[in-house]
């Protein structure tokens, strides 16, 4: 329940992120967003350690140096990859986008070949059928692909390296506490990147981005990030992608709701092939897999 409610979110996200961008840059809006998520889990994560403490919770308690290096470390691919989503989101749309960042779900089994993990039939005709989908939502009549979908794609494989970085380094951590230094982490680098972008924050360009600016800090930080990552400490990062992965629809829904973004019939076609070959990529095998 908690990876599906951080799916929601995520998914009315991308709007948030687009319409934000209409008075903040990718970095600027990355950096407050970031920032107002970590802040507003530190009075949680402050009662959590005292409870912890009391409950001489072992390894859990106290900001060991390995919750501190893992923190630090997801909160660079968060950086990486949402850096890379915010700028694609300047040149795609944001129902596109959450179908091509779905693209993680079937990317991660694919990585875990490198970690000894072996294919199965299935997942290969998965990835054949989510090129398909990726040709009709990104390939145009022209045969090219638009830059911001490019973004997306690279930013889909970032995510993906995140799952799996949570899943082997963070799946005995506090889950809160990490998720709080990795959204500072983030914060403090995008700040300092801001500076040399050429992007400008006023005062009244936060205002007039606020409620996005809210959204994609108190929600999709704060609640949904914090979801994924102690959703994932009780399952599979297969179960986990399965799950994550329904955000393209409700990113494709939020964006028709909220600021009537709408696609082409071939453009739903590519987005629900896209969609069936994650869920196939991620439906149960019939042997049981270690």
């Amino acid at each position: 329940m908690l990876l599906l409610l951080a799916a929601v979110i995520w998914g009315a996200a991308f709007t948030a992120q687009s319409v934000g961008m209409e008075h903040l840059g990718p970095f600027s809006f990355n950096a407050i967003r970031f920032s107002i998520g970590g802040v507003v889990m530190l009075p949680v994560v402050a009662f959590r350690q005292r409870s912890l403490k009391k409950k001489a919770a072992g390894p859990e308690a106290g900001f060991t140096k390995r919750l501190v290096f893992t923190g630090v470390l997801c909160g660079l691919l968060l950086t990486l990859a949402n850096s890379i989503q915010q700028i694609g989101l300047l040149y795609t749309s944001p129902g596109k986008a959450g179908f091509i960042t779905a693209l993680y779900v079937i990317i991660v089994p694919v990585i875990g070949l490198f970690f000894g993990n072996r294919p199965t039939l299935r997942l290969w005709i998965s990835v054949v059928i989510a090129v398909a989908g990726m040709y009709l939502l990104c390939v145009t009549d022209t045969f090219s692909v638009e830059k911001g979908d490019i973004l997306i794609m690279i930013c889909a494989l970032i995510f993906a390296v995140h799952i799996m970085a949570i899943d082997r380094l963070a799946h005995d951590l506090d889950g809160i506490t990490m998720s709080c230094i990795q959204f500072l982490t983030a914060g403090v680098i995008c700040s300092a990147i801001v500076p040399f972008t050429g992007e400008v924050i006023t005062l009244g360009a936060v205002k007039s981005a606020a409620i996005p600016l809210l959204y994609a800090g108190v929600f999709s930080c704060s609640f949904a990030y914090t979801f994924q990552t102690v959703g994932q400490q009780n399952t599979t990062p297969t179960a986990a992608s399965l799950l994550l992965s329904t955000e393209s629809v409700f990113a494709a829904i939020a964006a028709w709701l909220l600021i009537g973004d709408t696609m082409t019939v071939r453009e739903i076609f590519g987005g629900l092939l896209s969609f069936l070959a994650v869920i196939l990529s991620q439906l149960p095998s019939k042997k049981p897999t270690v």
